[in-house]
């Protein structure tokens, strides 16, 4: 967790926003690189089994990514074992020339909840041979921690299941995740609307990975526009420092003729 005003570091590199989106679901590839630019990411993740990477049908959703300003991030989603998703990562790398990849290994065709035990043996094979890792796993902290200790650049938990736009269920596991571990913590999956990531932002993480939320939404542009807004407000948030909650009523106008004292800057 990064408590500064400082711009987002994984692996050594900085990102200006801390919203990440994806590549997937989008009506057309128009729509989708009308949304990255109304939402200001500099990253998005490419499904690599489900990108055409002969270029043979034609222009696809690699030619509506300004890879000048948007980083891409391959992901091995649709894998279920620990070898096809390091088979997946390392063509990715081939093919998209980027040592950088957003780590999937699903336990189940339904849920599409992570498989935490292949994931970590994936994750182990894949830091060895010089991958920057950032990996989707469950909002366990004792998973986390594992995932740190292999050397992961930034560990993912999802705040509900992929797609399921059921937000942030478990926001105290996500606060043990913060504690467990030292380096980047990206909220991933399950993000319905905008103050899904307003919450996931106030309790301390460092980013935000979403698709469906905006790809499927009435009208996608304009969702990222609000997810981008949710995402600076919700980081302002944590940074000013939320008031405590009470049982009882305190007044806003004290009636004893004393000003407080107002809070300097940079405490």
């Amino acid at each position: 967790m990064q408590n500064s005003d400082e711009a987002l570091i994984i692996a050594g590199r900085r990102f200006a926003s801390r919203l990440m989106l994806g590549t997937g679901k989008y009506p057309d590839h128009a729509t989708m690189q009308a949304a990255h630019e109304a939402s200001g990411v500099d990253m998005v993740t490419v499904a690599v089994r489900r990108v055409d990477l002969t270029g043979k049908s034609g222009p696809g959703i690699l030619e509506h990514i300004d890879r000048q300003r948007i980083a891409l991030l391959p992901n091995t989603a649709g894998c279920y074992t620990a070898d096809d998703a390091v088979r997946t990562a390392r063509l990715g790398r081939e093919a998209l020339g980027t040592e950088w990849v957003k780590l999937e290994v699903l336990g189940d065709e339904r849920t599409l909840l992570p498989d935490v035990g292949p994931t970590l043996e994936a994750a182990r094979t894949l830091v060895a041979e010089g991958f920057k890792v950032l990996v989707y796993t469950s909002d366990d902290p004792i998973a986390a921690r594992r995932f740190a200790e292999l050397g992961v650049s930034a560990v993912m938990p999802a705040g509900s299941p992929i797609g399921s736009g059921l937000g942030v269920l478990n926001a105290v596991n996500l606060r043990l995740i913060l504690e467990a571990v030292s380096l980047p913590v990206i909220l991933d999956a399950g993000v319905g609307t905008a103050s899904d990531v307003t919450l996931a932002m106030e309790l301390g993480v460092d980013g935000i990975l979403l698709n469906t939320a905006v790809a499927q939404a009435r009208e996608p542009v304009r969702m990222a526009r609000a997810m981008a807004a949710a995402c600076s407000a919700g980081r302002d948030a944590f940074l000013a420092g939320r008031i405590g909650k009470k049982l009882y009523g305190s007044a806003s106008s004290p009636l004893d003729g004393h000003f407080a004292e107002a809070p300097r800057r940079g405490k």
